[in-house]
């Protein structure tokens, strides 16, 4: 049976796994990752779960990735070694960049360094205008100057930003072509190829991200397709992109810093699909796994893109709270995240304080309970101790747990901090619940949203376990667990569309922009978008969905706001309704709006999408060849003033179509999900687990 398509997403703890048919059948796998070679722990996986569904390698008609290869390389700064070539005059901008500090009164505060030494940052004495106009030429002979200095750097990518490029590339363009001619074995990065408008500072740091990653980033999805092709896995990989489509691994490869926020983005898409779907209404998502929690918002039928924002700093709670990573300039979905998850280390501080993550267990060695070598207590082993895991073994028996390693781990934090272990270990349960609060409300209450508005989609291997809690203390009344809830964003990554954005650069204030120069200015985008829709099998019209979208802001301020054009081609009228959708979106995003300052427009942006002749979403998900845990009972923690209870423990197939009282903790492969006192459960018709209070 043909008609299989395989989605993978890569965790710091977990490799998840799910391989669906045609038809909504299931099957799905969750190996411990393998940070030495992200892609070994694929290939092993994806054999396994082969073998064991008797699927053929060849019926495998789409393979969909979410990694965090482009993430973790920048975080750990392993990347490869850039020269930067810059005009004349603006070789330190990276280091001048914005004043920004997560921690205002915080006087021990450093930027981080810049990803390219000075001594490997290079003037050119050309120069273009803000008009486009060429006031001094690219002189061919300086790079070859530059040339061999980078080879006898041995410099591994460079990047090029020259001051005005977006009005003009042709500088750019020829001095990355004299350049690949030149040093045909490094890669070249050049702005305007990735982001063709103002700002100087966050052009350049994008620029040179890309080029940072961009050789780590390409062997390892060479890598990766080599080893599908050797299983027997012929299709293109495709990748997800931060915004929330998927492009071939050759493209991303080339310009991997759209998929930085890869991981994270497939989850969102996946509930936002979900919700579309069974008309769920307003979401908040958390995304709980093994290293992170994260958390976005779905208000209106859509998730919030942002153009801009920040890797490389894991302790900011939100995009307002800036400074502490490198600048991207690249369309984002607005996803908060901290360092809070099951791997999560629970520990003293150096100032006697008690604290959880960000630090984390991560795959190697792992919480304690593994017996792979882990030695400091994590949230996993707290919630083993609290009875919220089964003692014995996750993932159907696949991943073995010694409660008592976890207790002595335990047993030791609680004398230092001079609290009993049960006490000990539901504190570490609730700093974890406080540090994903800090998320949930930087894209919620602090965004001027009610949370007690919203259903929380709780997905990730450990989001079910914390949900109740969490959604008590936001004032929440309803939760969805989907199905393979803990593969969430693995399978959220086959609900994604192909997509291809097109930016250009359109400085000036809307006031004095014309149809015809909309037109003029989105006629080759469109035409561009179209043809990319094209290479990837979507030649026909009606396959095609074409988006337009103008990046505004008052005049005087700092960011933008995507708007979505009212129609193409432009008209008289094109201009008054973006003016009246921008102030719409800004009262939603920022509380307030003025509609008596002028409006600034910075760059327009035409997304391309290909539909799918079948529909992405499969009417049902059922799981085929799951593992079924019996019913059970066992006592759980759940506070002071609750204490232990016994709590009934079933598989999700048991849960009743009726709300059955809590406390309740639900079992499966992927995922437990557990129900405090004074919650009901119960299982809709597409198989979700539906929490509810009153």
């Amino acid at each position: 049976m043909a008609g299989y398509r395989i989605g993978v997403d890569i965790g710091g703890t977990f490799t998840d796994i799910v391989l669906i048919d045609p038809d909504g059948m299931l099957f799905s796998k969750k190996i411990l990752s393998t940070p030495d070679d992200y892609s070994r722990a694929i290939e092993e996986g994806t054999v396994a779960l082969l073998r064991e569904t008797g699927v053929c390698a060849s019926d495998i008609e789409e393979f969909a990735h979410g990694t965090t290869v482009a993430t973790n390389t920048i975080i750990e700064r392993k990347g490869v070694k850039v020269g930067l070539l810059t005009t004349k005059g603006f070789r330190d901008v990276l280091e001048l960049g914005r004043f920004r500090s997560p921690h205002l009164y915080d006087i021990n505060f450093r930027k981080p360094e810049p990803l390219v030494e000075r001594r490997f940052r290079f003037e050119v004495d050309e120069r273009i205008d803000g008009q486009g106009r060429v006031l001094k030429p690219l002189d061919t002979h300086e790079l070859d100057v530059i040339a061999d200095r980078l080879r006898a750097a041995e410099v591994e990518a460079v990047a090029i930003c020259f001051l005005n490029s977006y009005v003009n590339s042709t500088h750019e363009f020829d001095a990355q072509r004299y350049l690949q001619t030149r040093l045909p074995d490094i890669s070249v990065s050049a702005s305007v190829q990735l982001l063709p408008q103002i700002q100087e500072f966050e052009r350049t740091s994008t620029t040179v991200i890309n080029a940072y990653i961009r050789p780590v980033v390409e062997q390892y999805l060479i890598s990766l397709s080599n080893r599908m092709r050797r299983i027997g896995i012929k299709v293109p990989i495709m990748i997800m992109h931060s915004s929330g489509g998927v492009m071939r691994a050759d493209m991303a490869g080339a310009n991997p810093v759209y998929i930085i926020e890869s991981g994270p983005a497939a989850g969102v898409v996946g509930a936002h699909r979900l919700g579309s779907h069974l008309g769920l209404g307003d979401l908040m998502v958390l995304d709980m796994g093994g290293t992170t929690a994260k958390a976005s918002l779905i208000q209106d039928g859509r998730f919030t893109i942002m153009p801009e924002s920040e890797v490389g700093d894991g302790n900011v709670g939100h995009r307002l709270v800036q400074g502490g990573g490198y600048a991207i300039q690249v369309p984002t979905i607005d996803i908060a995240e901290v360092g809070a998850g099951g791997g999560s280390i629970a520990e003293v501080d150096s100032s006697g304080g008690f604290k959880v993550g960000p630090r984390s267990a991560g795959a190697a060695p792992g919480p304690v309970c593994y017996g792979l070598g882990g030695e400091k207590p994590t949230v996993t082993d707290a919630n083993v101790i609290l009875g919220y895991f089964n003692p014995k073994a996750l993932i159907s028996g696949g991943l073995t747990l010694d409660k008592n390693r976890a207790q002595d781990s335990i047993d030791l934090l609680s004398k230092r901090i001079g609290q009993e272990r049960v006490d000990t270990a539901y504190g570490i349960h609730q700093i974890a619940n406080a540090n994903m609060i800090r998320a949930l409300k930087g894209v919620s209450s602090e965004r001027g949203s009610d949370p007690s508005k919203f259903t929380l989609v709780a997905i990730g291997g450990n989001g079910g376990a914390h949900a109740t809690g969490l959604a008590e203390q936001m004032d929440i009344k309803r939760i969805v667990v989907p199905p393979v809830s803990g593969l969430f964003s693995a399978l959220g990554l086959l609900f994604a569309e192909v997509e291809h954005q097109v930016v250009a650069g359109l400085y000036r204030e809307l006031n004095v922009i014309s149809p015809e120069d909309f037109n003029i200015a989105l006629e080759p985008m469109i035409a561009e978008a179209k043809l990319l829709l094209s290479e990837e099998g979507f030649d026909k019209n009606d396959s095609q969905e074409i988006e337009i979208f103008a990046d505004l802001k008052y005049v005087g301020q700092t960011w933008t706001l995507g708007v979505k054009f009212p129609a193409f081609p432009a008209d008289d009228t094109t201009c008054y309704e973006l003016a009246a959708s921008f102030g719409n979106l800004h009262e939603q995003n920022y509380g307030y709006r003025s509609d008596k300052e002028r409006l600034q427009c910075v760059a327009v942006k035409v997304i391309g999408r290909g539909r799918s002749e079948t529909s992405r979403m499969p009417e049902h998900i059922f799981r085929g060849q799951e593992k079924i845990s019996q019913a059970s009972e066992r006592p759980a923690f759940f506070g002071n003033g609750l204490g232990w209870r016994d709590t009934k423990v079933l598989p999700r197939i048991e849960l009743p179509k009726d709300p059955i009282e809590g406390p309740l903790i639900v079992e499966e492969y992927d995922t437990t999900t557990v129900v405090r006192p004074g919650w009901r459960a119960f299982r809709d018709n597409w198989n979700n687990i539906v929490i509810d209070r009153d």
